[in-house]
Formats: C-alpha cells, structure tokens, sequence
C-alpha cells in the first residue's frame, strides 16, 4: 500500500516503513505526525484519488530526527565595482518514518536486488598471470645458462687482462730506457760537433 501526501509546499509518495526527510517540522524526536493532506492512496489495482485531497484518509509517522541539511554557498560578485557578497546556508528538516497509512501498518517485504554476474573478461584477465608463473622458469633458467657462459669466459678475460698489463710494462720500462739514453746521445752529438770545429780551426 502506498500514498501521496503534500507537507511542506512539496509531494511525497510513501510506503509503510519508508524514510523521509520533510521540511521542519515543531515537533520533538520520538513523537507522532499525522499527515491528513492525501493526494492519493493506492492499494494493488484499488486506487483512490483526491479532488485535492482524500477525505477521513491519513498518514501517520514518527519522527526520527531534527537537523540541518548540507551548507549551500550564496556567491554575488559585480564585476567592475568591487561588490563581493559571500552567504552560507544549511537547510533544516525533520525525518519522518512513516508507520501506517489509512489505519494499514503492513510493512511491504523488500525484493532482493538480483546478484550481478562478474563479466568474463575479468576471468581472463585472472587467468593471465598463471601463463606468467609458467614462463618464469624458463626464464630462470635461461639466466642461469647466461651465468654459466659468463663463468666460463672469465679465465680467458682474466689472462688476456695480464698479458695486456705486462705489454704495458714493457713498453713503460723500453721508454724509460731511451729517456735515460738520450742525454748520452746529446753529449755525443756535442762532442762531434767541437772535434768538426776544432778540425775546421787547423
């Protein structure tokens, strides 16, 4: 069973056991409203209309709670004339629970929404990382094979870096020699050229 009732300036349609937030109403938490403005008052194919409202026909409720809906803000603003006006707001209402209509306190039972199915792109997409575990071994072992290789090659490195750093050696020890060399071959070529002069000279 169902009805429409009219608190407030504005419409509701209702049901037994149904919330509802209503403009404010003066009465405390935990006390009873009746709603004697019904609009219309259906019950499966019997349905009442009201020319506006149906006579010896109410809704009672009780009241839930009293509070203040959330801020709205007020802007104005005029552009070239340095006005700016800022103003919040916070609506209050009264929550109702609707407890019987037209003397009908049955609760309709509530239908269960239906369970969604999960898509079957989200099992394939599940299934993805087993595909990914098997080929990890592969991988593995791959790199191990790599590291074999690599272990293998290193006495050759390690020889071939030796022999390098001996030919450095080497050809360090050659370049000192002839540096050492040189001021003899000087002294000599000095020695020629004073023995020419003295020969020129006779």
């Amino acid at each position: 069973m169902y009805a429409v009732i009219e608190t407030g300036g504005k419409q509701y349609r209702v049901q037994n056991g149904d919330r509802i937030s209503v403009e404010k109403l003066n009465i405390e938490d935990g006390g009873k409203v009746v709603f004697d403005k019904v609009l219309v008052c259906g019950n499966g194919s019997d349905i009442k209309v009201g020319t506006p409202y149906l006579d010896a026909v109410t809704v009672e409720g009780e009241v839930v709670e009293s509070g203040k809906g959330k801020k709205v803000v007020i802007f104005k603003y005029k552009a070239k004339k340095d006005y700016r006006k800022k103003q919040g707001h916070r609506q209050p209402y009264t929550m109702v629970e609707i407890k019987a209509i037209d003397g009908d306190t049955t609760v309709p039972e509530k239908e269960e929404a239906p369970k969604k199915e999960k898509p079957a792109k989200k099992k394939a997409k599940k299934a993805a990382p087993k595909k990914e575990k098997e080929e990890k071994p592969e991988v593995e072992e791959a790199a191990e094979e790599k590291a074999e290789e690599v272990a293998e090659e290193a006495p050759a490195v390690e020889e071939a870096v030796e022999e390098k750093a001996e030919v450095e050696e080497a050809v360090e020890e050659k370049a000192e020699e002839a540096t050492e060399e040189a001021p003899e071959a000087e002294e000599k070529a000095e020695e020629a050229e004073a023995e020419e002069a003295d020969a020129e000279e006779k």
